[in-house]
């Protein structure tokens, strides 16, 4: 939702059809023995050239090229090793036979050359025998070299299970591996190490020594969280201090990691408890004072839903990436089925327009913006093909699917959280954990993260203050209706609502905090949905044509009545939309009059009430014609219009009409479709009441202040925002 395809752009389909070809390629080798195989030498030599040159040309291009465009693409999908190593048999580089999965077999291979990092983490390995070839380690932790020398440096032994040898596109061959349980690192003192590249017993005491070293730094200064940090492997911490911290009084730095562990779990209630008991036992830890403040204050957002907005904008322009020291919450919501469109979200008691239903941590987001704190590093972006689905993406999915990979694998426990969201039709391995290690099943990550990905920018507020510096001609433009993003994430809960183009709430972003409001009043027990694709006038059949990748057709109100409209009917809409653009240069009353009788025409295609099936081609020229009422001072008509704008959409409104009985309040009784453009038209009406019905500028302004909390996702920004508008 709202990510970067471009798979219907032509420059990006080759690239999909080249990839296509090359795969095509490479199966019809299946099964056969690698030809012409390079030596050792041969192999080390071409691939620390390449190393050199990617280096240099790293180094020239480093100030002169803000934006970084990688290229990988997802293979077709198979399972991860789901054996036990010792039910597998040992083989040799020589042995493998190309685009072959290896199954009930193992290579234990040494890497000869220094590792790179392009889309995966590479070197030049050899078996015993001294037959070389490359290894490709995908998913592996963050991108950036001191991780990529730590995780395959010149020496590291590594047993690869089931091997995978793929012939490249540049002709040459390579054991891929995609599956994080499929390689395990051994230290050169294991006994599963081939006797010839053992090490000494000098070396082996150094070793020892190093990590002891390395260990120790760790806790340097009570550093526990950054310890704790530098693995992220929580689930594995929390276990191992589970024993010690039962004792009649736990040691400091015990209760302090486990404190921190459960923090990072976003456990803040029992986080707090550990915290309460640090600072009873040790009333001289100051940190742990200060983690306890922010442990409660986490446990506040998580329990009632109160932020300070203000906070988390501050926190999200600052930090690069925008990932927040902030708690989820979940409102007046359960998850329940939903029939035939699988699980829904739902309420469980009586709600308004403007009430927070969801406010979302990311459980994982990979940011990728070219404005505001993106501009203070270079743009890393990944062109992302799936061949499998026929998709080309721009931004972060690939990075996404790295860091879902790395969190599951690392902490077992949350794995539930990601594989019960929808995966359609993929099989998952059904095997959770061999040898003692987690087995996360790529595919089934990238398969979900296809599914329920939302594309978000850095601030909806951000967004929404760029979109009203806008012509306003470009709110009648359908093609802008539709914003696309780099940065993407998976926030779980939200993945359970369901698509209606004629939705009941709306999601905004601040950092990697999804906001879900409700856009209207929602009694118990109905069923959450906002917008996957933003509807787009007479869009019905390309409407359509999105939802294929989930599986479903709309049946909404609005998809029912375009599909049953004629053709016809849907040709003249478009023919006086183009008529309507025609008008405006120059603003004349001859040209106003103009405009006032196409959008009057437009109004007469309508069948349906809007009450019950809002006309997307008719609000925005309204709201277009409003404006034009206001440049020209006519406060009267900006009433009307702007009322007709809401009408339009679906709102039904009583007592805002002129003319009117002073005292009588102006109430919604029914909220419509919500447009981010109906805070201005809320505005309008605002301005235009303060001159010719004073006692109605105050509601006409609440009902701005709501519609702009759904839009960006809170209002504490409102008065800031509009305040030469409220002058």
């Amino acid at each position: 939702m709202d990510t970067h395809n471009v798979s219907s752009i032509p420059e990006y389909m080759q690239y999909l059809l080249t990839l296509k070809q090359n795969l095509r390629n490479a199966e019809s080798c299946k099964g056969q023995h690698p030809k012409d195989r390079k030596s050792r030498d041969q192999l080390v030599l071409r691939f620390m050239l390449q190393l050199m040159m990617r280096s240099d040309l790293a180094n020239v291009r480093r100030d002169e090229v803000r934006t970084n465009l990688r290229t990988t693409f997802v293979p077709l999908p198979y399972s991860p090793c789901l054996n036990s190593l010792l039910d597998l048999a040992k083989v040799m580089i020589n042995d493998l036979l190309l685009e072959t999965h290896h199954r009930g077999k193992f290579l234990v291979l040494r890497s000869v050359t220094p590792p790179t990092r392009m889309n995966a983490i590479m070197a030049v390995v050899e078996d015993e025998d001294g037959d070389a070839i490359l290894l490709q380690l995908y998913y592996q932790e963050e991108e950036d070299e001191r991780a990529a020398k730590e995780i395959l440096g010149e020496g590291t032994i590594v047993i690869v299970k089931e091997p995978y040898l793929k012939l490249m596109s540049d002709g040459e061959y390579g054991i891929r591996v995609d599956h994080l349980s499929d390689i395990i690192f051994l230290p050169r003192y294991d006994g599963r190490v081939p006797k010839c590249w053992k090490l000494g017993l000098a070396e082996r005491t150094a070793s020892v020594n190093t990590w002891k070293t390395k260990g120790n730094g760790y806790f340097k200064e009570c550093n526990y969280h950054a310890a704790i940090e530098q693995t992220k492997r929580f689930d594995a911490a929390l276990s191992d201090l589970e024993s010690v911290s039962i004792a009649p009084k736990p040691a400091e730095k015990v209760l302090f990691r486990k404190a921190q562990a459960l923090s990072s779990l976003q456990r803040y209630r029992e986080c707090c408890e550990v915290l309460k008991f640090l600072r009873m036992d040790y009333p001289n830890n100051m940190e742990a004072k200060g983690e306890l403040s922010r442990a409660i204050n986490r446990l506040l957002e998580q329990e009632s839903g109160k932020y300070k907005f203000k906070q988390l904008h501050a926190e999200a322009f600052k930090l690069c990436p925008p990932h927040l020291d902030h708690a989820t919450y979940v409102g007046p919501v359960t998850v329940k089925d939903s029939g035939s469109r699988g699980r829904g979200l739902f309420t469980t008691k009586a709600v308004k327009a403007g009430d927070l239903l969801l406010c979302e941590k990311a459980f994982a987001h990979a940011f990728a913006d070219d404005t505001t704190a993106a501009s203070r590093q270079k743009l890393d972006l990944t062109l992302l093909i799936n061949p499998g689905t026929d998709t080309v993406t721009i931004g972060g999915r690939a990075e996404l699917i790295q860091l879902i990979v790395q969190k599951l694998y690392r902490n077992p426990s949350l794995m539930p959280v990601i594989t019960d969201l929808h995966h359609g039709s993929y099989m998952p391995a059904g095997v959770s954990e061999v040898d003692g290690t987690a087995v996360v099943d790529t595919f089934l990550v990238e398969r979900i993260i296809s599914l329920n990905v939302f594309g978000c920018p850095l601030s909806s507020h951000q967004i929404y203050l760029r979109d009203i510096e806008e012509e306003v001609t470009q709110k009648t433009n359908a093609e802008e209706a539709g914003k696309k993003f780099y940065s993407c994430g998976i926030w779980p809960m939200a993945s359970y609502i369901n698509h209606c183009c004629y939705c009941n709430a709306q999601r905004s972003f601040i950092g990697d905090m999804m906001v879900v409001r409700a856009t209207q009043d929602l009694e118990p027990n109905t069923e959450i949905t906002f917008w996957y694709h933003t509807p787009v006038a007479n869009g019905y059949d390309e409407r359509q044509k999105r939802f294929q990748h989930w599986g479903f057709k709309c049946d909404c109100a609005m998809c029912k009545d375009e599909q049953t409209t004629k053709k016809s009917v849907s040709a003249k809409r478009n023919r006086l939309g183009v008529d309507f653009k025609k008008h405006f240069h120059p603003i004349t009353a001859a040209s106003i009059a103009k405009i006032e009788s196409i959008i009057a025409a437009i109004a007469d295609t309508y069948s349906q009430p809007a009450s019950k099936v809002p006309r997307l081609c008719l609000w925005a020229p309204q709201l277009v014609l409003t404006e034009l009422y206001v440049r020209r001072k006519q406060p009267a008509k900006v009433i009307d219009s702007a009322l007709a704008v809401l009408a339009a959409l679906g709102y039904v409104i009583e007592g805002g009409s002129l003319p009117r009985t002073v005292g009588t309040p102006m109430v919604i009784k029914q909220w419509g479709l919500l447009e981010d453009s109906l805070v201005e038209c809320w505005l309008h009406l605002c301005k235009a009441y303060r001159l010719v019905a004073p006692d109605l500028e105050k509601q006409a302004e609440q009902y701005a202040r709501i519609t702009y909390k759904i839009v960006v996702g809170e209002d504490e920004t409102f008065d800031e925002t509009f305040r030469n508008v409220l002058k």
